[in-house]
């Protein structure tokens, strides 16, 4: 496409869509001889090396306990680039750091929600979800190739994404810490906009835990990055929760009170008043700081109640939709009905390790993930970035999501997921004028083989869909029209086949 990127400022690695004429019109193959992911909890420590085709970077990273590949397998030790002895230890001795009781990062359930930028294949994400604590992965296809494929392979939620121009999809104040560990990320470049980016997205009073040689070598040059690093947190309030070795943990104030004691002409400035630090999609960003609103200001932190209450308690952004407490209920009461039914179709093809990676294709306050809160399993909660931007309710909730615009293909590698549920996702982006066999090609793309589709849509929806069964290879569970609902809406569930092609079963290697 000729496009004229700037690869200092990672514009290279951000979302850059064909256009229509450019779009394959095709299925993808699996690769040589792909097999049925490995179910999770196992899947955290190994994954079968057939499924993901570069293995690279398991042979360039095994010095440092990322990968190694054993046989059919590719085998996970736990480790990074900078906790060579395990991710597990090294949460603990952040948590240390911090002086949380037990040495648990999720502070009796306050810290709930991480970013996790430069993550590698991530193993930090992964350890910690023993501690009830979720992270969003996010990595680019760098010279680390398909690290996120990796992440995902092993039923770790991550995403393709990088701190380059745009701002991340998530809304401000999502997350209670941001993490990054060796990460390779330059955070003085553009007056320190990309650390502005992290500041956005944590919540009052989150914590930044950066591990670097900045934070501990003596030589000139990494003395010269930390002084110029504490000079540019200083100025944006910031203050050292903790510094021990190779990590500090910066913490972000909770009011706006040290904002408004700045000199006058500080850099970095405050935001604009009218600048919507909500609005995420395709948005750039700006070397500038995000107030609080006033309401916040007052409130002296996020007001969430700790985990897992958070996921059933009203989140307090409700009311910038003009929700009531009662909405909310009823809402989370109507989808725990519907998962119920959903499962009770699916029961005589699942068992309980079948499904881990799942996305809600229109997650609205995030109650289909919030139903299945006792399943062993975590959901991408998409919110359609032309529709209410309700991902924030979502965070509230002690969940993880992204927006999307389903005209386009999602930031992820093929074969990721084990169910999609799309709620009126395709009658939806017929209205906007696109093509929804391009949707289900997408669809077909995202999900793994033997995994499903929940769709929950107009009957003519269910009926333009059966047309293309077969040429998916996708084979119709159950259909029942949902007594549930007062309406037109009707389930339909596929199961996507396993095929091969013949270029499959020669061995390519």
């Amino acid at each position: 496409m000729r496009m004229k990127l700037d690869l200092s400022v990672m514009e290279h690695y951000e979302r850059h869509c064909p256009p229509a004429e450019r779009r394959y019109n095709c299925l993808i193959p699996p690769p040589s001889g792909y097999k049925v992911p490995i179910k999770w909890p196992q899947s955290r420590d190994e994954v079968w090396k057939a499924n993901i085709p570069h293995t690279h970077l398991a042979h360039e990273k095994s010095d440092q306990n990322w990968m190694t590949v054993k046989a059919e397998k590719i085998v996970f030790p736990g480790g990074g680039t900078h906790f060579h002895y395990g991710a597990d230890k090294y949460i603990a001795s952040i948590a240390n750091m911090l002086n949380f009781s037990n040495n648990n990062l999720n502070n009796e359930g306050r810290l709930r929600t991480v970013l996790d930028v430069g993550c590698g294949v991530a193993s930090f994400g992964a350890y910690l979800l023993s501690s009830d604590i979720i992270a969003m992965s996010l990595a680019p296809n760098d010279v680390h190739q398909n690290q996120i494929q990796f992440a995902l392979e092993r039923g770790i939620p991550a995403y393709l994404g990088v701190l380059g121009t745009k701002r991340l999809p998530y809304p401000s104040r999502s997350f209670e810490l941001a993490h990054c560990s060796r990460c390779r990320i330059d955070w003085l470049q553009r007056d320190g906009i990309l650390l502005l980016e992290l500041d956005r997205l944590l919540r009052p009073g989150g914590y930044f835990a950066y591990s670097s040689p900045e934070a501990y070598a003596q030589d000139e040059e990494d003395l010269r990055i930390w002084k110029e690093m504490s000079d540019l947190v200083g100025r944006m309030c910031w203050k050292i929760a903790a510094k021990r070795n190779q990590t500090v943990v910066w913490q972000k104030p909770p009011t706006n009170d040290c904002y408004m004691e700045r000199e006058p002409g500080s850099r970095p400035p405050l935001c604009q008043s009218d600048d919507d630090p909500d609005a995420i999609w395709g948005v750039n960003m700006e070397a500038c700081i995000t107030p609080y609103s006033d309401h916040d200001n007052r409130a002296k932190g996020s007001g969430l109640a700790p985990w897992p209450a958070r996921l059933t308690s009203p989140p307090p952004r409700l009311a910038d939709f003009g929700y009531s407490s009662d909405m909310f209920e009823k809402d989370m009461e109507l989808w725990q009905r519907r998962v119920e039914k959903y499962w009770d179709l699916l029961s005589s093809k699942i068992t309980s390790n079948t499904l881990r990676n799942i996305m809600d294709m229109k997650a609205n306050m995030g109650s289909f993930a919030a139903a299945l809160r006792d399943k062993d399993v975590w959901v991408m909660n998409v919110v359609p970035q032309d529709g209410p931007n309700t991902l924030k309710l979502i965070y509230d909730r002690g969940l993880i999501g992204t927006t999307h615009d389903w005209c386009e293909a999602f930031s992820t590698y093929p074969r990721t997921y084990d169910l999609l549920h799309a709620w009126t996702v395709l009658s939806d982006i017929e209205q906007k004028g696109c093509s929804p066999e391009d949707l289900l090609i997408e669809m077909d793309r995202m999900l793994r083989p033997t995994g499903f589709v929940i769709i929950r849509d107009k009957q003519p929806v269910i009926d333009f869909i059966k047309k293309y069964l077969s040429a998916l290879h996708w084979e119709a569970i159950d259909s029942s029209s949902d007594s549930v609902q007062d309406g037109d809406e009707v389930v339909f569930i596929i199961q996507k086949k396993m095929w091969l092609t013949s270029e499959s079963f020669r061995d390519t290697e």
